[in-house]
């Protein structure tokens, strides 16, 4: 009993966090379009544009290939919550942006998103060009230097849906359950 007004709770709470992000990025942006206009290069070493984000329900994903925890589980979850809504869901598009392109070349992101979906599109770029594409989607990065010449990456981890015309439709937030995943993923579908 005590487990079921849990997470009760836990989902009004994620309920009331996509509401407050949706109603923030309304009176933020009011009708202007989503993110900015951006030229970056995809896994497969082609270009590609905000365009792409348009004609179709599309979900993005802002992280990097050195990621240990979250990047790894939040893409094998996308995957995941594809597969669960199966034909429902066919038409969305998942890209998964680098804040980490020193790292992750055109190279290393197809192995990477390879590993993990064939649902999912890697894509990277030069530095200045992502940072500036990350800032247009409201995205935080922050390199976090480690022992020795090493480094991690601080960043938002959550999932960004857009509808077809590539506005904002909402978010999915790192560790939300898979059923409210699942929802939104078919609300999206069902808009696009």
């Amino acid at each position: 009993m005590m487990r079921a007004i849990l997470v009760g709770i836990l989902v009004l709470m994620a309920a009331g966090i996509g509401w407050l992000t949706f109603d923030w990025y309304q009176t933020r942006h009011g009708g202007e379009p989503y993110g900015a206009p951006f030229t970056l290069t995809d896994q497969k070493g082609q270009p590609i544009t905000e365009a792409a984000f348009r004609g179709q329900p599309t979900a993005l994903f802002f992280g990097f290939t050195h990621c240990p925890e979250v990047c790894p589980t939040t893409l094998f979850e996308m995957d995941g919550w594809l597969k669960k809504i199966g034909n429902e869901g066919k038409d969305i598009k998942v890209y998964f942006i680098s804040i980490d392109p020193e790292r992750d070349t055109p190279e290393i992101m197809n192995s990477y998103v390879s590993n993990v979906s064939d649902r999912v599109t890697g894509i990277t770029g030069a530095p200045d060009k992502v940072a500036a594409m990350a800032k247009a989607f409201g995205i935080y990065s922050k390199k976090v230097p480690l022992e020795g010449s090493d480094y991690t990456m601080d960043h938002t981890a959550s999932v960004l849906l857009l509808d077809g015309k590539g506005d904002f439709f909402g978010t999915i937030a790192y560790g939300e359950s898979g059923d409210t995943a699942v929802a939104k993923l078919k609300r999206l579908a069902g808009k696009g």
